[in-house]
């Protein structure tokens, strides 16, 4: 397991997120993540810590308001929230992560829009 530090686009919110270097992420069509160009590297709550930016972070939810989208209030991006799929974890955003500390990454992809269809094919993938 690595450590990879990763934040928004302003700096006020930085993590740190504990992951293989060689990392599976998946793209999502979902309306929110198409949107946003959202990558997700989906980890357990105890693999990621929040460093500064407590204060900065607004939280969107919609729908089953399961999943919570969290953005920094200063630049508008969010680097991490708690998906649906993984209530219980964190996705974080590939897109804030540091790219050093990233061997390879496998991609797949996530049919968001038909989400109850298949959201059991995106845990078999990033298993």
């Amino acid at each position: 397991m690595t450590i990879h530090k990763g934040s928004c686009h302003c700096g006020a919110v930085t993590f740190e997120v504990k992951a293989p270097a060689d990392i599976k992420v998946s793209r999502c069509n979902c309306s929110i993540c198409s949107a946003s160009g959202y990558v997700h590297l989906i980890v357990d709550k105890e693999y990621f810590t929040l460093l500064t930016g407590e204060d900065d972070i607004t939280t969107y939810s919609f729908n089953t308001h399961t999943a919570k989208h969290t953005f920094c209030k200063h630049c508008g991006i969010k680097s991490f929230y708690t998906p649906r799929s993984h209530p219980e974890g964190i996705s974080v955003n590939l897109n804030s992560v540091d790219p050093s500390t990233i061997d390879s990454i496998e991609y797949g992809t996530f049919d968001g829009k038909n989400w109850e269809k298949n959201v059991e094919e995106l845990k078999k993938f990033l298993s």
